[in-house]
């Protein structure tokens, strides 16, 4: 393998297949996505590559309980607009068609301006929906204290690959 890097100029990069805090946000987003496809593909279940972008925007425009807002939100400084709502005006969209250029503007700017509030305060949001999952689960944890000399059983395990069921990683 090394030869065959050198011979056409490859860097070569060691990498680990397990960190926890990234794999569980992988695990759960890919769940998320492939329950939203579930829901929006064809009973022949083939044309999921097509849908993926119906199934990523529905993902990125979905109300967040943890930060209480939506991610497309996040990123852009506003709150989506349906191009139903364009058919059919809402009251914020007939609000804004009232609008001059300078008043449209203005307010984009202020939407821009508290952006970063927005921001701070989803993730005092995330912290207060994590302390409260925390607790919730350390719930049923017995909390016990050992004394110098206790013989207790120590199980180290560095990966656990399987927690009961056959995993990826696990032998055939």
């Amino acid at each position: 393998m090394n030869k065959l890097c050198e011979k056409f100029r490859f860097k070569q990069y060691n990498s680990s297949m397990y960190y926890t805090a990234a794999n569980g946000f992988a695990e759960a987003f890919n769940k998320t996505l492939c329950n939203l496809l579930k829901k929006i593909v064809d009973k022949s279940k083939r044309d999921w590559h097509l849908r993926s972008g119906e199934a990523l925007w529905v993902y990125r425009i979905t109300f967040r309980t943890p930060t209480q807002a939506i991610p497309y939100a996040f990123v852009y400084g506003v709150e989506t607009v349906f191009s139903l709502e364009c058919q059919i005006p809402s009251l914020r969209i007939a609000i804004q068609e009232g609008f001059s250029e300078e008043d449209n503007v203005r307010l984009r700017i202020e939407e821009l301006e508290a952006l970063d509030e927005k921001r701070l305060e989803a993730q005092q949001r995330i912290e207060c929906y994590q302390a409260r999952i925390s607790k919730a689960f350390n719930k049923h944890v017995r909390p016990r204290s050992f004394q110098i000399g206790e013989l207790v059983l120590a199980v180290w395990r560095l990966i656990i690959l399987t927690h009961g069921r056959q995993k990826k990683f696990t032998p055939k």
